[in-house]
């Protein structure tokens, strides 16, 4: 009987660059965990961008923040800035050419200004893409932004319904409609 060969070994010697990955300032700040808080990881993300897509997302996040005093910075979805009340407002994504809020609710608000320029055939959300050299119309901005928190601070108001409440209601429509139903036909048969 023969000895198995022994394993060879991988040459790491050229796939060395291709394995290594580039840590980020954004990735050291998620590996301290709960250490980092979300504005601190929205600060490491906006420092890491050193360039107009940092100064624009350190702009819109000011901006929300004047907006809503009371919004929650969270991180998600492997780094991007999000931020909420009473559910997401809206988020910040960046791009090479682009930086993107998008709005969660964005569909259902009115935007008078024209400010969404960005994701317009879905039934959902919204979004503006800013680019560099773009200027913001702030007023309109923020006048957005409190539109989003409204929407959703109502949604929260509304009290759901449970299956009994349902129930009733469901009976209570039925009678209201079978006397509509009969109040309509009497003037029928009337005229």
């Amino acid at each position: 009987m023969c000895a198995p060969a022994p394993p060879i070994a991988p040459d790491t010697s050229s796939n060395e660059a291709i394995a290594m990955k580039k840590t980020t300032t954004l990735d050291k700040a998620a590996d301290a965990g709960a250490k980092t808080s979300a504005s601190e990881q929205i600060d490491a993300k906006i420092q890491e961008l050193g360039d107009w897509r940092g100064e624009t997302l350190a702009r819109i996040r000011m901006l929300i923040k004047q907006a809503d005093p009371d919004v929650i910075e969270e991180v998600k979805w492997r780094g991007v800035p999000v931020w909420s009340h009473d559910g997401i407002v809206c988020t910040g994504e960046t791009y090479k050419a682009a930086v993107k809020m998008t709005f969660a609710k964005g569909a259902s608000l009115d935007d008078p200004a024209g400010l969404f320029n960005s994701s317009l055939d879905g039934n959902t959300r919204r979004a503006i893409d800013v680019h560099e050299g773009d200027k913001l119309d702030e007023k309109a901005l923020k006048t957005l932004i409190r539109a989003a928190v409204a929407l959703n601070t109502a949604a929260r108001a509304k009290p759901r319904a449970t299956s009994a409440t349902k129930k009733v209601t469901k009976k209570v429509t039925k009678k209201v409609a079978k006397k509509v139903a009969k109040k309509v036909a009497k003037k029928t048969k009337s005229e």
